[in-house]
């Protein structure tokens, strides 16, 4: 079966459960823990006859002969007792519970749809794609808010083209969601690399990717997805730590970074005092290796990629607006990275492409250099896909080739060749390049620029179709309101 059967057959079974009250995610979850089990049964037989890691009487072999209700208190148990143990193990079942309502249900998923299939003979390609397809449908279900976990694949390609990494760098996601940016970044370097050796194939698998991420049940889906594309599944060193990478200074660096951190500006804790009152206190990051101290989360992050990466490691970051022009720590961000960094390229996002609503993103690469006087960064290139661009994410996602003009304006073999596509003559180019000394002339050092007239203010009888200037005002409204929500928490604080 191609992936796309694979994943209607699976989500077909779904919409049954649904029915019965479990969640899309809920769906995913479950899915997960069964198809572990049966692929490491699988992994017992002949020609892989590895020992499993999981004990004789929790495997495959122990449920598949259950019903009813001896079926659910075992798959129960099951759950429960794999969550205890460490390494993969405990990374795929920790916290884990029966969703399920019916346990016939549960026995038609077992032996209708997963027992059926030799899921370790399919090409990690099928498999992963099939799991990554679900992961999709997952982010999709808008009111589970998954879709916060998942960055639009085509822009993760794009990405990942423009930093080009190679066999034996080592590769890092300190947000990893489900592990997008990870996978790509296997897809690329086996795609460039065909004639890659033992060692080195050995290597990209079990030493080259690695991934934090903060929220268990994310990690798991991610553990998942890393292992169905058969990367870090030996189990020996997980390629995937379950932990808030903001806590503390790298004690590794990478070649590589590439991420999209969570949104949403403020990091808090909320705290309930004895009396009852509710407050929240900010969780400001402090770190001797950070050149500002603040409750940023996004400006915490370009701050902990730059220090995740080794010297002239390269970087790729998704970042919203308020990381380019905000005041206070923010200017002391910017002016620093790109003096201590090369930040070569700023790639301005249109609205419509994330799962989270709101959303004005950016991605901002740069390299990290040695220590200097001079500032590292001579020219900063902007492409803008967004001024006059407008994508949804049902009738018109973003596809990989609406990035081929950004992507070959990057130039990414040779950097020093890049030409703009704007001048005063095309004054419509998307591709434009601003100096070090303009830069550090613009207000509080702001890189929030653009040029291009917006055709919508200009032409009041060429306007987008009202469904997407209904979503760019839902967008508008959205963002302003997250803002409000965060000066009224602050306003709060200070009462």
């Amino acid at each position: 079966m191609s992936p796309s059967d694979i994943v209607n057959k699976l989500w077909n079974y779904c919409n049954v459960l649904r029915d019965d009250g479990m969640s899309y995610g809920d769906y995913v979850e479950q899915l997960t823990y069964l198809l572990f089990l049966k692929m490491a049964y699988e992994r017992t037989k002949p020609p892989y006859n590895q020992k499993s890691a999981v004990p004789d009487k929790y495997n495959w072999q122990s449920l598949i002969k259950k019903d009813g209700d001896e079926l659910f208190d075992h798959y129960r148990h099951i759950l429960e007792e794999l969550g205890n143990e460490k390494g993969l193990l405990g990374l795929i079942f920790n916290k884990s519970q029966n969703k399920f309502q019916d346990p016939a249900k549960l026995r038609r998923l077992l032996v209708d749809l997963i027992d059926k299939e030799n899921w370790s003979a399919m090409s990690a390609d099928v498999k992963g794609d099939a799991y990554e397809g679900l992961l999709e449908k997952n982010a999709q279900d808008t009111k589970s808010g998954a879709g916060q976990y998942f960055t639009p694949r085509p822009l993760i390609r794009a990405m990942v083209d423009v930093v080009q990494p190679k066999p034996g760098e080592s590769i890092c996601d300190p947000a990893c969601g489900t592990g997008g940016f990870l996978l790509a970044s296997h897809d690329y370097i086996v795609r460039h690399n065909p004639n890659m050796t033992k060692d080195q194939k050995k290597k990209l698998k079990e030493e080259t990717l690695w991934g934090w991420e903060l929220v268990q049940n994310t990690a798991r889906l991610c553990a998942m997805n890393l292992m169905l594309h058969g990367i870090g599944g030996n189990g020996s060193k997980l390629p995937l730590t379950v932990a808030d990478s903001l806590a503390a200074t790298p004690s590794e660096h990478f070649n590589l970074v590439l991420t999209n951190p969570p949104f949403g500006k403020k990091s808090s804790t909320t705290i309930v005092a004895e009396n009852g009152k509710v407050s929240k206190e900010k969780e400001i990051v402090e770190r001797d290796d950070f050149w500002a101290t603040t409750s940023n989360k996004q400006l915490n992050f370009v701050q902990h990629v730059k220090s995740l990466l080794k010297i002239n490691g390269r970087a790729g970051i998704v970042v919203p607006d308020n990381v380019l022009f905000e005041g206070g720590a923010g200017e002391t961000v910017r002016r620093k990275l790109l003096h201590e960094c090369d930040v070569h390229t700023l790639l301005r996002l249109p609205t419509g492409l994330f799962y989270a609503q709101g959303v004005k993103a950016n991605v901002l690469f740069f390299d990290r250099q040695p220590a200097s006087k001079t500032p590292w960064t001579r020219k900063l290139w902007i492409y803008d896909l967004r001024t006059n661009m407008h994508f949804t994410l049902k009738t018109d996602p973003l596809k990989r080739e609406d990035l081929d003009e950004f992507v070959k304006c990057c130039n990414p073999g040779n950097r020093n060749q890049r030409k703009a596509t704007w001048s005063e003559k095309k004054p419509d180019g998307r591709w434009r390049a601003y100096s070090y000394e303009e830069l550090m002339n613009r207000d509080k050092a702001s890189l929030d620029i653009f040029w291009l007239k917006d055709e919508s203010l200009e032409d009041s009888a060429n306007l987008p179709d009202p469904d997407i200037l209904a979503q760019e005002i839902v967008d508008d409204l959205a963002a302003a309101l997250e803002q409000f929500r965060e000066i009224a928490t602050d306003l709060g604080q200070h009462e």
